[in-house]
């Protein structure tokens, strides 16, 4: 059975920075893609960065040069480091993965499975 589990999400002020975590478990890791998706209050989940199983890494606009996705198979675990956080990046943030997933990494149907996501606040 897989589990995807976030962890890593809080209250911060604007400017700051967060680093979350998905701990995979019940997949071989180094065969998926990894996405990072957000859902604000009244909002559609949309993309934030995606790291594919072989290292490329994809981000929306909004995030680019303040997010950085990175994954350590060794430990099962993709990341989301966040830096210069703005009060729009406030949402639930979740993880997902694709089975050798290429194209198409920033649309929600590519995804197999997913978390149960973890809370970004940021403050202004």
């Amino acid at each position: 059975q897989v589990h995807l589990v976030e962890s890593g999400g809080g209250l911060v002020q604007a400017g700051g920075s967060l680093r979350l975590s998905c701990a995979s478990s019940g997949l071989t890791f180094s065969t998926y893609s990894m996405g990072w998706f957000r859902q604000a209050p009244g909002k559609e989940r949309e993309f934030v960065a995606a790291i594919s199983w072989s290292g490329s890494t994809y981000y929306a606009d909004s995030v680019k040069g303040r997010f950085t996705i990175s994954r350590d198979n060794a430990k099962n675990t993709v990341y989301l480091q966040m830096n210069s956080l703005k009060a729009e990046d406030t949402a639930v943030y979740y993880c997902a993965s694709a089975y050798y997933g290429s194209s198409g990494l920033q649309t929600r149907t590519k995804y197999d499975f997913w978390g149960q996501g973890t809370q970004v606040t940021v403050s202004s």
